[in-house]
């Protein structure tokens, strides 16, 4: 799903453009263009849009910048919330040259014991 225009990711703009029984999102901001230094600010999910996507089914979703959350953030909402409703986040992706579309997500993370994160091999596959 493309939120380039957006300043956030929210609830309205999910109801909008995500079907129901979607079972995982890609965010694509175009937020973090330059990966050699990380960004003063990015598009983020704020923190109701969390309700939305598990209303419509979504497992799963992921950002291309290193946070769901405001860069500044020391609540971190939308993390919480979208644990608390059981969605799996994966962030940093690179979906500069992704159209917005539909495609088969594959991602492979690392085995890390006493870990509740790891790095992932993304690959996405046109339908």
């Amino acid at each position: 799903m493309d939120a380039s225009s957006n300043e956030s990711v929210s609830a309205a703009l999910i109801k909008e453009k995500v079907k129901k029984g979607t079972k995982r999102v890609l965010f694509k901001t175009m937020s973090w263009r330059d990966r050699s230094k990380f960004p003063e600010s990015i598009i983020f999910i704020e923190e109701e849009a969390a309700k939305t996507l598990s209303e419509l089914g979504v497992e799963l979703i992921g950002v291309d910048v290193p946070s769901v959350d405001p860069l500044d953030s020391k609540e971190l909402r939308a993390h919480h919330s979208l644990m608390h409703h059981n969605i799996h986040i994966i962030e940093g992706l690179v979906l500069d040259d992704v159209a917005e579309g539909e495609y088969e997500l594959t991602a492979l993370p690392l085995r890390l014991e006493g870990s509740d994160a790891s790095p992932v091999r993304a690959i996405l596959r046109t339908l």
